[in-house]
């Protein structure tokens, strides 16, 4: 998950890293007097924000006032606009590049540093400047790269990039992180420097651990819903297209985003992506409730597809919370729904379905339970 520009800066400060600083608004009446000028910045997970036109300057409270209201009601890439962060500008002679990843391959970090960066850093000419450089897990590896791949830079950029370099090594291994980016990292006229935007992606599976950022999360629920409803609910449920035609209930993360990639590529529109998780159903029908209340919200949804592989999971006792939750969601049973099923439990499944006569299809193989869901698909528009 990749937390908004303005939490991925609060901790940095909070580490002692040097951020400019600013601001989080959620809407325009709570912007009252500010500094002028102020940099008015969308707080989206995802980059491309300046090139979108979310990056602004505004010069008195009116350009700030139209900016706010612009801002908090477009989309960066897909992804609304909920909050801004306003910014003190940063008076600055260079902007460098630097990020630290977890490298999957293997099974170590990724160290990226360019002198020159910015919004064109993914331009050719700007990528051919970037050093990359795979080094073991611990911060003296990453650390000791950075001081080998500044050692030809000029002075300038040298100095504040190592300090930069072994500041941000030290983060990434706190906080456990799968991506810290800092673009542009600004260099100052005193030798300085300071995050001029901050890229953090975080593990979600290492929440438990790091409560700092569970709080920065639960206190903006708003912000993060489907991080917040996992650490609610226990499971993975993320509305990837809000006009989606196809609502998934699937167990499995993986099989999840093998349907969303299968349907797209057959030009269907998924509406969520979901991972039930039916080994924490424990004979409650409520998750399930829950995200066919969800999935019905859905303006658009024409079917729905559901994907159960039952390994502990007993497929009998599944349709038995099938049946419950559709009549406690009724207005799902206006699409067709079809449940791919295979595994503990098949037969009983199908007697207990037929039995309630609800209309679900039940299919055991992935590729027939596809083509049934899209030709079954109804138009609502």
């Amino acid at each position: 998950m990749m937390l908004l520009e303005h939490h991925a800066k609060a901790l940095l400060g909070s580490s002692g890293l040097p951020v400019p600083e600013g601001i989080l608004l959620t809407s325009v009446s709570a912007a009252g007097d500010q500094f002028f000028p102020v940099i008015v910045k969308a707080q989206v997970p995802v980059g491309g924000r300046g090139k979108a036109g979310g990056v602004i300057k505004a010069s008195n409270a009116a350009e700030l006032h139209e900016l706010l209201e612009r801002l908090l009601a477009m989309q960066i890439n897909g992804h609304p606009v909920r909050a801004v962060r306003l910014e003190r500008p940063v008076d600055f002679v260079r902007e460098s590049y630097i990020s630290i990843a977890v490298d999957a391959d293997s099974g170590g970090v990724r160290i990226m540093i360019a002198p020159q960066g910015g919004v064109d850093i993914e331009n050719p000419e700007m990528c051919d400047q970037i050093e990359s450089r795979v080094v073991d897990a611990d911060i003296a590896s990453v650390q000791s790269a950075v001081e080998d791949i500044t050692a030809e830079f000029a002075a300038v950029s040298r100095v504040p990039m190592r300090e930069a370099g072994r500041a941000l090594a030290r983060v990434f291994f706190e906080y456990e992180a799968l991506l810290l980016e800092i673009n542009p990292l600004f260099i100052l006229s005193d030798g300085r420097w300071m995050a001029g935007d901050a890229k953090f992606v975080i593990d979600e599976n290492a929440l438990p651990r790091q409560a700092a950022i569970a709080a920065i999360i639960e206190n903006n629920r708003t912000l993060y819903p489907e991080t917040a409803l996992k650490l609610e609910q226990g499971f993975d449920f993320v509305v990837l297209d809000g006009d989606g035609d196809i609502g998934l209930v699937t167990t499995g993360a993986g099989l999840s985003m093998q349907l969303v990639d299968e349907l797209t590529l057959r030009g269907h529109r998924p509406y969520n992506f979901c991972d039930i998780r039916s080994g924490g159903f424990k004979g409650d029908p409520s998750r399930l409730v829950q995200v066919f209340r969800w999935i019905a919200d859905g303006p658009s949804i024409g079917a729905v597809l559901m994907n159960f592989f039952a390994g502990m999971t007993n497929l009998g006792e599944l349709a038995e919370l099938l049946v419950i939750a559709l009549e406690r969601v009724p207005e799902l049973k206006r699409v067709p729904i079809t449940a791919r099923m295979i595994g503990n439990g098949l037969e009983e499944a199908r007697a207990i379905i037929a039995s309630a006569g609800n209309p679900i299809t039940i299919e055991t193989d992935l590729e027939r339970a596809m083509n049934r869901a899209t030709q079954n698909l109804k138009v609502v528009r």
